[in-house]
């Protein structure tokens, strides 16, 4: 037993060492590509309106706010400054989603953002949108990369298409550090031991975004209350919750057996369930000790089994929103196919990790 788990190591480093990093080197210089051009963009944007400052920097080889959501799938979060006269709601009634409201009705004309403010008084996540995307739109006509970018159409989102090879979302966001929203405050769950009580702290420490975009639990149903609404992300949070042990090399190793098995029909799959999964797999052993690099085949496998468990009961909670579903609204014919190539997957890695070398 101890053997077959040492040889399923042996073969998930070489993996990792082969396979992994040539991915990661791939997504860096897509990045660096993606990058110049939608700081190229950005920079027209705020020549005709300084409030949309671009937030895109490189920090340590890294560009801060660019999220990769497949090899050719991108978000940048766009941070947008002074918050400040609004109060922030979740009151649980739109699940993942969260309004900004006036502290006070006097305090509008004081608002950066006057024009995006609803006669009830809340700061509207699709007005903000809609200005950015007529703004992206000219910029993207004026800009250097003119002849390799263009507006995605039929979509409330700000999309730009590169090359013909890569998409980029443009996502206005607020910073909200230093709070925690009430509706992931039963989190940590009193009975489990992970993450600890410091790494908790440090985790509310990093607070949350607000994103105006579409969000998953209102697919297709939206309503003007709630195309008001910002959606809420954990980024930082949930990196912060990565560190530590395996886990970062597991999560690579999922998301280069995603990228180059699981990018199916649908689209039913993608980087952000792997890391979830990885979040909730981390409670199921919530010990150092089982994230040694001796354990990587064990979690890897878990990880793999509960996939093909959500994707059979078609629903992957959120983990800081477990009422948030992160498979609504995709097509159960795709969820069901999704399942049959996972179980594939893991019955192979399971069987033979010889197998590796060929995945």
């Amino acid at each position: 037993m101890i053997a077959a788990q040492a040889k399923l190591v042996y073969q998930l480093n070489k993996y990792y060492t082969e396979r992994c990093q040539a991915r990661k080197a791939a997504v860096a210089k897509t990045i660096r590509e993606v990058c110049k051009v939608v700081s190229d963009v950005l920079k027209e944007v705020e020549v005709q309106e300084p409030r949309f400052i671009s937030s895109l920097s490189e920090v340590d080889g890294r560009y801060e706010g660019m999220e990769v959501i497949s090899p050719t799938e991108f978000e940048v979060v766009l941070y947008l400054n002074q918050m400040g006269v609004f109060n922030f709601v979740d009151d649980g009634s739109l699940p993942g989603c969260a309004v900004l409201k006036l502290s006070d009705g006097r305090k509008r004309s004081m608002s950066l953002w006057v024009e995006f403010i609803t006669a009830s008084g809340y700061l509207s996540a699709r007005k903000i949108r809609s200005r950015f995307q007529t703004l992206v739109a000219q910029a993207v006509d004026k800009c250097s990369y003119r002849d390799v970018v263009k507006m995605v159409a039929d979509t409330s989102e700000v999309r730009l298409r590169i090359r013909e090879r890569y998409v980029v979302q443009i996502t206005p966001a607020f910073k909200c550090a230093g709070i925690w929203p009430r509706s992931a405050a039963h989190w940590p769950l009193p009975h489990i031991p992970w993450p600890g009580p410091n790494r908790v702290a440090e985790v509310k420490a990093e607070g949350f975004n607000l994103l105006s975009k579409e969000s998953y639990a209102l697919a297709g149903k939206q309503s003007s209350a709630e195309s008001d609404a910002w959606v809420l992300q954990f980024v930082e949070a949930e990196n912060r919750l990565l560190m530590g042990g395996c886990r970062k090399k597991c999560l690579s190793v999922l998301k280069t057996l995603r990228d180059r098995h699981l990018e199916l029909p649908g689209q039913p799959l993608n980087n952000y369930h792997m890391k979830t999964l990885l979040m909730y797999e981390s409670e199921k052993h919530p010990r150092e000790s089982d994230w040694e690099e001796c354990c990587l085949g064990d979690r890897l496998n878990g990880i793999l089994l509960q996939l093909i468990s959500c994707l059979q009961c078609r629903r992957c909670p959120h983990y800081f929103l477990p009422n948030l579903d992160l498979f609504q609204g995709k097509p159960h014919s795709a969820l069901e196919n999704a399942a049959k190539q996972t179980w594939r997957l893991a019955r192979e890695i399971l069987t033979n990790a010889k197998s590796l070398d060929k995945l």
